[in-house]
């Protein structure tokens, strides 16, 4: 193998190591979403409580399906995904939330996590182009633009 080759393949063991730590940070950032959704979806009050109740679960469902599915594409690239807490709340952008608040506290921190999962998305979309992973990049695109419609409706709700 020439020097170049031995380099290049050097360069795309990186990507997809950079690219696997990066699937990783979203799996933790995901799991904590999803954990201060069931939080909220439980603790929620006031007069919107019926609207946000019904809202958090919606959306803690959806943030369940896609745990499974980041977990489930680290195993298809050969990773092994993280699956204790500790492990989550260490790498986490996202962080635990406060249920002592008020329901538009608590969609304000959903659209900071929101923020937080799409500039994440991106991360990944990065490596994975850099490492021509076209399995994540035909999944997460689509995480992108259900998150930016999350936000703006979210928005609309607390005006």
């Amino acid at each position: 193998m020439t020097s170049v080759k031995k380099d290049q393949a050097t360069l795309e063991l990186s990507a997809k190591e950079r690219e696997m730590e990066q699937l990783q940070i979203l799996l933790a950032n995901y799991q904590l979403y999803y954990q201060n959704l069931r939080n909220f979806h439980w603790n929620v009050g006031g007069n919107s409580f019926f609207e946000l109740h019904a809202k958090f679960e919606e959306l803690y469902n959806d943030a369940s399906d896609k745990v499974d599915e980041i977990a489930e594409r680290i195993l298809t690239l050969n990773g092994h995904p993280l699956g204790n807490f500790s492990d989550y709340l260490a790498i986490s952008t996202i962080q635990e939330a406060n249920s002592n608040c008020s329901g538009a506290e608590m969609v304000a921190e959903i659209i900071a996590s929101h923020e937080i999962l799409i500039r994440k998305v991106k991360d990944v979309l990065v490596e994975a182009t850099i490492s021509e992973d076209e399995g994540t990049l035909d999944i997460l695109p689509a995480y992108v633009s259900n998150l930016e419609k999350l936000n703006w409706m979210f928005k609309a709700f607390l005006r």
